[in-house]
Parts: C-alpha cells; structure tokens; sequence
C-alpha cells in the first residue's frame, strides 16, 4: 500500500514508519524534521523534509491512505504560541483533507487525543461522551476531528484518540509520564510524584502502531472516533510498577493538580483489535535501550525546552 505519512519523523512516527516498512508497504514521510530524523534509509521510502502548511508543495499523486500525525503536541508546546498550533493542528490539517478528496485519496487516519474529553469523573470515558476540551491543545484536537468527519461522504475518516503514548523510540520523548519516571529510576534512582492519586490513561507505542495498522488494513470499519488506551493507572501506581523493576526510591511531593483522566476502549475492541503491550512493556523497554546506551537526555527528548530554542533562532 502506498501511504503518505506526515509526522512520520516525530516519536510516534519513527516506531510506525519502521513498522510499516517490515510489512512491505510504500512510505512518503512529509516532516519539518524540527526534531531531527532518526529513520535510516531503506527500500519503499521517501523522507521529504517539508512542512505541512506549504500545501502546494506537497504530492499526494498515488497515494492510497494518508495518516496525519503532524501537529504541535501537548498543552504546553502548544501555550508557547497559540496561533501556531491553530494554523498548524487545523488549518493545515483542513488544506490537507481538502487536497486529499481532490487527489482522490481513499483513506484518512487522524491521530487526535484522548484529551479532547477534558476532566471527566466516570470510569469508562467512551467515544459518546460530550467533549470539553481544557487547553488549547484539546481544542485544536477537538475542531480538527470535526473537520476531518466533515469530509466523511468524500473520504474514509478515520480519528483515533490515544491515550498518553509510553515506550522507546529512535527519537525519544522524556516529558511524558512513564518515559521520564522511568528515565529517572534509571539515572538518578530517585522518582518524584506529585500527589499519586491522578488517574492517567497509557497506550504502550507499540500498540498504537499497531491501531494505526489495524485501521490501514480495515478502511471498510465504519468511519468516526476510536480511542486507544488500556491502562488507566494512578501516578502512585505507575511508580510502583517502574520501581518493581527499576531498583529506585520514590518520593511524593504536594500537588495543585488533582485531575483525572480516564478512557474506555471497547468500541476499539470490538473491531477485533488485541493490545499486546502494557506499561510494563515499556519500562523494561526504555530500561533496556538504556542499558545499551541509546537514550539520552538531550534538549531534543523534551519537547518545549527544543521548541524554546528553535523559535529564539526564528527557525519556527
């Protein structure tokens, strides 16, 4: 199959793009490659260093199924300048849906956010549930949805919410939860909460390549919202896994910040999807990449502290 990847450099991006060149499909990767590139070249690929707003510029000549993961990621990268992230995270996603129905592409994936939902105090978060977006992030996440199923009599649409992505990749993030606790049992043998008691859903990344497929594989599945998440663990709880099996201490700090997300992936479940990954997975992964010497904690794995750098050089 012949799929056009945007993102396809970022931390999610990297795993699938690997994982989809095993299973023998054609991949054209549109990135700014803000964060570098860390795929090797291989047979059935193009990297075009690009960004997504230039719509003009980009080909999507034979292109079977696009999955867009090319955004501004998270509440703060985001805060650092709004009007970027709009333009970015919608307007551009529009352009390029808009190109798509045009160039008579099939099938679009979407990679949203389990954070469109906002706070919510029930225990199974499902796709039916009114969204509240908090930040602008969730907004942005929220209209792009929108958009994207307004084409739905165009185009397969395809939006899938995961929840907080935890695992190794070749370009690795340590500002989200498991990554960067597991991190620091590691380096420093020392893991900080604040509070504990803070439910947060996880998707192992691993896993979430393997949604992004299953979807790729499956366009006939009836078009709309997905989530993607599995384990809905405390702060305190994830610690305890991590020091299960990182030799660390823990130790609990006070928190201003009592919220609580969940999520429910039964509608996922039921188009015959099986997770074979769990947060557990990921600690041992991240454990063992560390090992081998292959993670560093440079400006590059955290995002807003690089995004920082960039815009100070104009370079964003």
């Amino acid at each position: 199959m012949r799929i056009l990847i945007t993102g396809g450099c970022g931390f999610v991006g990297t795993v699938l793009t690997n994982y989809l060149l095993l299973k023998k499909h054609k991949i054209t990767i549109i990135d700014t490659q803000w964060f570098g590139n860390y795929i090797k070249p291989k047979k059935n690929l193009k990297i075009i260093k690009q960004d997504i707003r230039n719509i003009d510029k980009i080909s999507l000549k034979n292109t079977d199924t696009i999955i867009h993961l090319a955004n501004i990621a998270n509440d703060p990268a985001v805060e650092l300048n709004p009007e970027l992230s709009w333009d970015i995270n919608v307007l551009a996603g529009q352009q390029l849906i808009d190109k798509a129905v045009r160039s008579k592409v099939k099938h679009f994936i979407y990679a949203s956010s389990g954070s469109v939902y906002g706070i919510k105090k029930e225990k199974k978060v499902t796709e039916d549930m009114t969204l509240v977006p908090i930040s602008v992030y969730n907004k942005t996440k929220m209209i792009a949805e929108r958009i994207f199923l307004s084409y739905e009599d165009k185009i397969k649409v395809h939006c899938i919410r995961p929840a907080t992505v935890c695992g190794y990749s070749p370009r690795m993030r340590l500002d989200i939860s498991v990554n960067l606790l597991t991190y620091h049992a590691l380096s420093k043998g020392l893991i900080s909460i604040f509070g504990g008691k803070q439910i947060r859903p996880n998707i192992n990344i691993k896993d979430l390549v393997r949604v992004f497929e299953h979807f790729l594989m499956r366009r006939k599945l009836p078009g709309g919202c997905y989530n993607a998440g599995f384990e809905n663990i405390s702060i305190a709880d994830l610690s305890k896994k991590i020091i299960s099996n990182v030799k660390s201490k823990s130790i609990i700090k006070k928190s201003n910040d009592p919220r609580s997300y969940r999520q429910h992936s039964a509608k996922l479940l039921k188009t015959g999807f099986k997770p074979k990954y769990n947060v557990l997975d990921a600690i041992k992964d991240i454990q063992h990449q560390f090992l081998e010497g292959k993670i560093k904690n440079d400006e590059k794995s955290h995002t807003v502290k690089w995004m920082k750098k960039l815009m100070n050089k104009n370079i964003i």
